[in-house]
């Protein structure tokens, strides 16, 4: 696969912005879920570069923040 295509197919994962952002459009992150993989990206630049990281490390994060 190409990055083209790699980039497109992120961009058709449905994407949720955290209720955590920022208020006023700034600070803004998105999460996707795929497969085994969690992807991340700034809101503010959706065709930019994304964070790619395996499901189970990605909730042990998640279950530590929320502590």
């Amino acid at each position: 696969m190409t990055n083209e295509q790699e980039a497109a197919r992120l961009h058709e994962l449905p994407w949720r912005k955290s209720s955590y952002s920022g208020s006023g459009g700034g600070n803004c992150v998105e999460v996707a879920h795929a497969a085994s993989t969690v992807h991340i990206r700034d809101s503010k630049e959706r065709r930019g570069p994304v964070l790619s990281v395996a499901a189970t490390p990605w909730a042990a994060f998640i279950e530590s923040v929320a502590r």
